[in-house]
């Protein structure tokens, strides 16, 4: 039976020994077909590890939002038909979690393979372990829509949610729209809902506070091209 590995990638560059553990290397020295969201940035990470494994000879399907899961069907298929196991990589963190990676993993369970998840880091976890909200009750929501009004009703839906069944909603942005998301949450909502900023994850300059909405209209941090998490209660 095959083994479809989910391996996590990194959060921050260089930050390999911190957060992943060694069996992760193991795995990629011996996997050579992949299901990736983005092809260079695979290979950079796998090359990175610097395991014995020859990038040219490793196979990489890519899979992003757009992937006809019709080809993704074939791929899988066929690497079964050759009983050769493959693993899925995230662009960052976990597979399978605000990324396309379960559209595979679905399919994988349908023609019998053996799933195994991996441990890494999730940047979806660590900000929820680290803003010292509710972790028996939240909910990820992704990106919220683009269009200002849109968002700006999102938010004001995500707060009552919050305050109504005291449950966490956490979301993200593409980190150059970050700010403008940020000013918005500060517009948005009351003065004594809790916001939690979970910026740069693992890496040198993490940064993680949660402070009221009415605390950070006087601290307003610079998030421009930073990865970024939020989280309201």
């Amino acid at each position: 039976m095959p083994t479809l590995y989910l391996i996590p990638t990194l959060l921050a560059d260089d930050t390999a020994q911190q957060v992943l553990p060694s069996h992760i290397s193991m795995i990629i020295e011996k996997t050579d077909a992949y299901f990736v969201e983005n092809v260079r940035s695979a290979r950079r990470f796998i090359t990175g590890l610097k395991t014995n494994r020859v990038i040219d000879e490793t196979a990489f399907f890519e899979l992003d939002k757009d992937t006809p899961p019709a080809d993704t069907r074939k791929q899988i298929q066929e690497l079964m038909e050759r009983k050769r196991s493959a693993g899925v990589l995230s662009e960052a963190g976990c597979p399978g979690v605000a990324d396309p990676g379960s559209v595979v993993v679905g399919m994988a369970h349908t023609l019998g393979w053996k799933v195994e998840p991996l441990v890494g880091p999730s940047s979806i976890l660590l900000a929820l372990m680290a803003s010292g909200m509710s972790g028996q009750s939240f909910v990820f929501h992704g990106y919220l829509p683009i269009d200002r009004q849109d968002r700006s009703r999102a938010i004001r839906f995500l707060e009552k949610e919050a305050q109504g069944r005291l449950q966490t909603q956490i979301f993200m942005e593409t980190p150059y729209r970050n700010d403008a998301l940020f000013a918005d949450v500060l517009a948005n909502c009351q003065p004594n809902t809790r916001l939690c900023v979970a910026c740069n994850l693992t890496a040198p300059d993490a940064f993680v506070r949660t402070l009221s909405i009415r605390e950070w209209k006087s601290q307003v941090p610079d998030l421009r091209k930073k990865p970024t998490v939020f989280l309201l209660l």
